[in-house]
């Protein structure tokens, strides 16, 4: 069973394969990362741990039990009780549940791990399975994203109240 797991530093070559294996699928859905993330994605990734470090983001990777990723789900701008959350699944995990199932426990990592009360979330048009997980997950539409939201495209924001810690 994958296992959502904290971004680390040994994890970095795992991630890189993970965003290359799955590129082409990615930019179907969203904005392509670029050549320029991939030539300097050793500096990028220790930027990542850095934010993390820092307590302003919170990066996890789904794990196989062979160390695969099967997929990133983060939680960007952690500012009063609040952040930003971003996801992406492997082509083979698409369609299965996989993403509902990892943002649902991120959700609850949130209030448990990081004491957070609601999430934001933003998908373009185009891509109904993120809508169908961020709906599945609680998440309500709450009005429209613009290209400058969701790289150059058009979409919607949702939003989450988190439950309080128990």
């Amino acid at each position: 069973m994958p296992e959502l797991t904290r971004l680390a530093p040994e994890l970095a070559p795992a991630v890189l394969a993970f965003e290359l294996d799955n590129r082409d699928y990615f930019a179907a859905a969203v904005s392509d990362r670029g050549e320029a993330y991939f030539a300097r994605f050793g500096d990028r990734y220790d930027a990542l741990l850095a934010e993390q470090a820092a307590g302003d983001c919170a990066f996890y990777v789904l794990l196989t039990e062979d160390g695969t990723v099967m997929g990133r789900f983060n939680l960007y701008d952690l500012r009063d009780g609040t952040a930003e959350l971003g996801y992406r699944v492997a082509r083979q995990a698409a369609g299965r549940g996989v993403a509902t199932a990892a943002v649902r426990e991120l959700c609850e990592l949130a209030v448990t791990r990081h004491a957070l009360h609601t999430l934001r979330a933003a998908t373009s048009h185009e891509n109904a399975a993120s809508r169908r997980v961020l709906l599945k997950s609680g998440f309500v539409r709450t009005g429209p994203a613009g290209p400058a939201d969701l790289g150059g495209r058009t979409g919607s924001w949702y939003r989450l109240a988190l439950p309080p810690v128990r």
